[in-house]
C-alpha cells in the first residue's frame, strides 16, 4: 500500500531532551512538532486503510521528495518515518525487514511517499545445496 505523508520533520526538532532537576540523565520525549506530523502520519494512514497495525514482517520503500532545494539527510528522514508508521502501519519497527531509500524529484511542497508491502524473503539460489 503506497502513502503520500508530509514532508518529514527534523530530526533535530523531531525529540527533545532536559535534565529534570536532581537528576544525572537526560529525559528524551517527542517535540510537540513530532506529535503533531505523528498524528497526521495517523489520520493519513487510516484514510490509506490502515486500521489495525501490522504483525507481519514488512518491506518500505521511502521516497523523500524535497522541497525547493531543501533536502533532508535520508538517514534522518528514515528514522522519522520509522517512528511515525510505528503502532499505525506496523506494531514496532523490528518488523521491518527490507528497506529502500531514495529522493525523488523536487516539487515545491515536499513530500514522503511511502510504499509498505509484506515482506518476502528472496528464495534460496537454485542448487545451491548441491555446489555446497
Amino acid at each position: 500500500m503506497k502513502l503520500e505523508l508530509p514532508y518529514p520533520v527534523s530530526a533535530n526538532r523531531y525529540w527533545r531532551s532536559f535534565v529534570p532537576k536532581g537528576w544525572t540523565r537526560a529525559v528524551v520525549h517527542l517535540s510537540d512538532e513530532a506529535k503533531r506530523y505523528k498524528r497526521d502520519v495517523g489520520w493519513l494512514a487510516k484514510q490509506a486503510g490502515y486500521h489495525q497495525p501490522t504483525r507481519r514482517p514488512i518491506a518500505l520503500h521511502l521516497t523523500l521528495v524535497p522541497r525547493n532545494g531543501v533536502v533532508m539527510d535520508l538517514g534522518n528522514c528514515l528514522k522519522i518515518a520509522e517512528d511515525a508508521l510505528q503502532g499505525i502501519v506496523y506494531e514496532n519497527d523490528k518488523q521491518v525487514r527490507s528497506i529502500a531509500i531514495e529522493y525523488g524529484e523536487p516539487d515545491g511542497k515536499g513530500a514522503l511517499i511511502v510504499d509498505v508491502s509484506e515482506f518476502v524473503p528472496a528464495a534460496a539460489p537454485l542448487f545451491a545445496e548441491a555446489a555446497a
